[in-house]
């Protein structure tokens, strides 16, 4: 009965190159269950745990659904081969060249006014936001859709006049 186990498991290995021979062994990996579409949006369902070729296991390589679930693939993501962290990002919810609301809270003042994003940011990533009466870019994070908030923001210092 174990020659059999070990001869099916041995055969599995073989039919599915993504998943290591030493099934026992290999490192446990989040891989999708059927092609993802760049673009589209990693559900729970998408997924499924697997192992792998120790040798495989490269710097990157996700390991649990709860780092995929939500995120969009940036490329097309194969059934069965494991999902590196640059292979998704969040949804995008600023588009370059459109036109968003920048906001600038301190305490006591908050402050808002429009710009044009320079490129594209999910939640939480940083892009730069070009003011267009001054055309001065500001950095800023993504807090929703087509909302940022300004993250390097310099106070304003007065100088004065020696009499």
């Amino acid at each position: 009965m174990r020659i059999l186990a070990r001869a099916f498991a041995l055969s599995l290995a073989a039919a599915t190159p993504a998943f290591a021979a030493d099934a026992v062994n290999g490192p446990r990996v989040v891989v999708p269950v059927h092609d993802i579409e760049r673009g589209e949006t990693i559900a729970d369902a998408d997924l499924v745990v697997g192992t792998i070729a120790p040798d495989r296991m490269r710097p990157g390589i996700i390991q649990s659904a709860a780092s995929l679930v939500g995120h969009e693939a940036r490329r097309v993501l194969r059934a069965g081969e494991p999902v590196r962290s640059e292979d998704v990002r969040m949804p995008i919810l600023v588009v370059k060249g459109s036109t968003v609301t920048m906001t600038f809270a301190e305490p006591g003042i908050v402050l808002t006014g429009t710009g044009r994003a320079m490129s594209d940011a999910g939640l939480g990533e940083s892009v730069v936001v070009q003011n267009p009466v001054s055309f001065r870019q500001v950095s800023c994070v993504v807090t929703g859709a087509g909302s940022v908030r300004a993250a390097d923001a310099q106070p304003v210092t007065t100088v004065a006049a020696n009499p």
